[in-house]
């Protein structure tokens, strides 16, 4: 029964959507740089920053179909993301997530540390947005840690709009998680977050959980 688990429901994230229609709007990084679409090339670059493991999944992912998009700043990366076509896995939370044709989720965006405060996230997330829309994109979804502040703001000022919060419950060996709307946004639009984040289900198990969440 989900009632034993229902234990301490906390919001995990927040998912955000964009319709590639609406306005995108402008946004004026605080320093130079140049944004585009990369691919192995770029991996001389990402070396400082990334560990071993990280470096042979950038080939991994490239290779799965997956876009890689960085801006640089006097040929080094300063911030990057990558975007998913017809499905992603969410590690952190085991979530299966799966795409339309004409959709598109951005996910796993870092700006380094010497480039950070400077609105290159959301500088970036502007570019990415206006490349999509010359294909057939036409939906874009994001999501980001409730706790993380600075994402959630660059993800507002790049112009897309929360929808649902990521409610999550622990259980004595299992998480489950649900979306609750925001207040003021569409039941139409939550079910199609629902659709995507959680395969058209209301709540979904999660993972069983570590020893490290249990405390044992």
């Amino acid at each position: 029964m989900f009632a034993s688990a229902d234990t301490h429901p906390y919001p995990a994230g927040t998912v955000w959507t964009l319709s590639l229609d609406e306005t995108i709007p402008a946004v004026a990084q605080l320093i130079e740089v140049a944004f585009q679409q990369a691919g192995p090339e770029a991996l001389p670059a990402l070396a400082p920053a990334m560990d071993p493991g990280a470096l042979a999944d950038f080939r991994k992912r490239l290779e799965a179909g997956r876009r890689f998009y960085a801006a640089w700043s006097a040929g080094q990366i300063a911030a990057y993301g990558w975007v998913s076509y017809e499905h992603e896995f969410v590690g952190e939370l085991n979530l299966r997530l799966k795409l339309l044709p004409d959709e598109a989720y951005i996910w796993d965006c870092v700006t380094l540390p010497a480039f950070r405060q400077k609105h290159l996230y959301s500088a970036l997330l502007g570019y990415i947005l206006r490349e999509l829309r010359t294909g057939p994109t036409r939906q874009v979804w994001i999501g980001a840690d409730k706790d993380n502040l600075p994402s959630q703001r660059g993800i507002a000022r790049a112009g897309f709009h929360p929808v649902a919060d990521l409610v999550v419950a622990r259980g004595s060996a299992q998480r489950m998680a649900w979306l609750t709307g925001w207040p003021g946004v569409p039941e139409n639009l939550v079910a199609e977050a629902r659709r995507v984040f959680l395969g058209n289900r209301e709540r979904i198990w999660l993972d069983a959980l570590s020893s490290a969440d249990t405390g044992s």
